[in-house]
């Protein structure tokens, strides 16, 4: 009788002990998680208000809040009286570990962070990049993915991409078509650069200002060089550029100004007579 009565008093004494920081634990758990479920609400209020693009926004809010459930449970632990100190050594090791598996990842993901932040070019754009060029259809936290001109999708790391250069073709409203066109040494320059200028004048597409050079830029071996430099709408750059080519071409030909072009003189000996 006296065993069983020391069991039971053994059993009360340890519930008490422990049933104390059970529900200090419970109690815990509770308001932890009510705090952190607040603290990641008032973190989306922010991103929102700054129009952090969506994919970061969803990869913060997520990485807070399974760091803050963690230490949550570690600090649990330890309520409960298990020993952390080699718990936390164990996932210092493991976070270590991890990063140094994932650093070219870490990398991409910290280029990725950037771009969304800074916004250098975002969804829609032309950029040039790391060699390759095209409209960027979607930014991800590890790469971004462009099509190219002939529709070839290139997937480039965000890391290489946010250390190093970026031209961000539209970037800007108004860009400025330059192009260059060459005629003989024996034709008329101020009848080829009036040529060019009505050209540019029944253009609607030219914009008035800024306005259009027209300008002997090189003396060539076999052409005098006249550089058009004329603005425009971004979207007008390329029909622009392909029909001033064209017809120019026309133009120069119903008045008599030739375009030069590289030409060979073979002279055959026949040694034999």
């Amino acid at each position: 009788m006296d065993n069983i009565n020391s069991i039971m008093e053994t059993v009360t004494n340890l519930a008490i002990e422990y049933g104390t920081n059970v529900l200090l634990a419970i109690i815990t758990l509770i308001i932890g998680l009510w705090i952190i479920k607040k603290i990641v609400k008032v973190l989306e209020k922010v991103m929102q208000k700054n129009s952090i693009e969506i994919t970061l926004q969803k990869f913060a809010i997520s990485l807070l809040g399974i760091s803050l459930k963690v230490l949550l449970l570690i600090s649990i632990a330890s309520t409960l009286g298990v020993e952390t100190t080699s718990f936390m050594a164990i996932i210092g090791a493991a976070g270590l570990a991890v990063g140094l598996a994932l650093q070219g990842s870490l990398s991409n993901f910290a280029g990725g962070a950037l771009i969304l932040i800074f916004k250098p070019f975002k969804v829609g754009d032309f950029i040039k990049a790391q060699g390759y060029a095209g409209v960027v259809k979607e930014i991800q936290i590890f790469n971004t993915i462009l099509t190219t001109p002939d529709n070839q999708r290139v997937i480039i790391p965000n890391g290489p991409i946010s250390n190093g250069a970026i031209t961000n073709v539209s970037a800007e409203d108004k860009r400025r078509v330059d192009m260059v066109f060459g005629i003989g040494y024996g034709d008329d320059i101020k009848a080829a650069k009036e040529i060019l200028k009505n050209m540019l004048e029944k253009d609607d597409r030219v914009l008035k200002e800024p306005n259009y050079q027209i300008v002997v830029s090189t003396l060539n071996e076999s052409s005098v060089d006249i550089t058009v430099r004329a603005w425009c709408e971004k979207a007008n750059y390329w029909g622009i550029f392909f029909d001033m080519h064209e017809n120019v071409k026309y133009e120069f030909d119903a008045n008599n100004i030739s375009i030069p072009f590289p030409q060979r003189d073979i002279h055959v000996f026949n040694h034999n007579e």
